[in-house]
């Protein structure tokens, strides 16, 4: 079986909450799949990934995606807002431009989805 490549792109920080339901839906409704997800964050969305400014609630949903999501964030919106890598959650990987990722992974297949 081919696996599902899923990329969810969020650039505003109003839609985080329905990028995270979204990518939750998605693995639930797709569970007997073979599937690969990612959330790309770029823009004002790098800033939910910085772990200190984070409330319990969201840690716990980022932390439970880690576990089978891909969670990256743009390294141009970092420098942008003044955001050292270091600050975020362990399990971000950091890509040089959110836009390049998005275009690589297209070409890769993955399907992309921006609530």
């Amino acid at each position: 079986m081919t696996s599902m490549k899923v990329i969810f792109h969020v650039d505003e920080m109003s839609k985080w909450g329905l990028v995270l339901g979204n990518t939750r839906n998605l693995i639930a409704a797709l569970a007997d799949k073979d599937l690969s997800v990612e959330i790309l964050a770029n823009s004002e969305a790098v800033k939910f990934l910085v772990l200190k400014d984070q409330v319990a609630e969201n840690t716990d949903a980022l932390t439970a995606l880690s576990k089978t999501v891909r969670i990256v964030a743009c390294n141009n919106a970092l420098r942008a807002f003044k955001i050292d890598p270091a600050s975020l959650y362990d399990f971000v990987t950091v890509v040089p431009a959110g836009v390049a990722e998005l275009v690589l992974r297209q070409h890769e297949g993955y399907a992309y989805i921006k609530p």
